[in-house]
């Protein structure tokens, strides 16, 4: 008998799981099927379409690797547009780390009003990639824009910030650097979780400040600077936006990032296949990066576990 009633329950926990189960499907599906239309099927179809001739005029003409040579070895755009892309990677990346790490340190600080100091420079990130601000930027410091206004109201030479091959790039750096609120939340979130105990210890042995910071702070933070570092990287990665709308990839293809030229041979060459085959190629610099990443941070990102 009471085996048959260990059985009865076994089967009955059997049913109620798997209810649960079905119950708990039933929800996700809505997200599964709009995951596997709008986000699989797009991603495996790119892949096998980068093996093709394909316009959206005619039907795809499978022709191997003759894309990926052409990249490589005969488009002149595409090696600038890496080179660019890796540019304003390298630049941006750091710097908005850096800039988001540093206010948030500032933003810890007991001072008054600071909760609606938090509020204005997390505004911008609300705004990240848009449009309008793109062409705010691009108002501001444009020739007679009103950097170049202030500059020559305190007697100091304009600068073509988008006309020069010098200037333009770094230009669009600022706009995206200028957005670092969201790292700046995750960062002052885990500042706050730093156990005070550590500094009241570093305070007794009579350590400097820069020994705090390298030594506590940095490393108890560790794991969100990760994060922080990886989302930008493959944000920066993919950036179209503010190189279209501020510059358009000028002057002199300066700030032709990949995410334009992707864009141009796609809707304006109509060359499909070419241009799923530069997506891959940008897919692929991300993976490297962020496997590198990951491979590294054993050595310098620490967790409690």
């Amino acid at each position: 008998m009471a085996v048959k009633s260990l059985d009865a329950g076994v089967k009955l926990r059997k049913g109620h799981w798997g209810k649960r189960n079905r119950t708990g499907l039933y929800y996700v599906s809505i997200w599964l099927i709009g995951f596997a239309l709008f986000q699989l099927y797009p991603f495996i179809t790119s892949l096998y379409y980068s093996f093709t001739d394909y316009s959206i005029f005619k039907a795809p003409a499978f022709v191997g690797f003759k894309n990926y040579v052409e990249l490589f070895t005969i488009d002149p755009d595409f090696m600038n547009s890496m080179k660019v892309t890796l540019q304003y990677t390298f630049i941006t990346v750091p710097g908005k780390v850096i800039l988001a790490l540093f206010i948030a340190m500032l933003l810890n600080k007991k001072l008054k009003g600071v909760n609606y100091v938090r509020t204005i420079y997390y505004i911008p990130s609300l705004l990240s990639g848009s449009v309008a601000v793109s062409i705010l930027w691009k108002v501001l410091f444009m020739n007679d824009g009103f950097i170049n206004s202030l500059l020559t109201a305190i007697h100091l030479p304009s600068i073509p910030w988008l006309g020069s091959t010098h200037t333009a790039l770094m230009t669009i750096c600022l706009l995206e650097i200028w957005q670092f609120g969201s790292s700046m939340v995750l960062f002052l979130s885990a500042l706050k979780q730093v156990p005070t105990s550590l500094y009241e210890a570093a305070t007794i042995d009579g350590a400097r400040k820069g020994t705090v910071f390298f030594k506590i702070t940095l490393p108890m933070i560790s794991s969100v600077a990760f994060f922080n570092i990886i989302m930008q990287l493959i944000q920066a990665l993919q950036n179209f936006t503010s190189a279209f709308v501020v510059t358009n990839g000028g002057p002199s293809k300066a700030t032709y990032v990949l995410g334009m030229k992707l864009y141009t041979d796609a809707f304006r060459n109509f060359r499909m296949g070419y241009a799923c085959a530069t997506s891959w190629i940008m897919f692929a610099m991300m993976l490297v990066m962020t496997l590198a990443l990951f491979a590294s941070s054993k050595k310098w990102v620490y967790y409690d576990n």
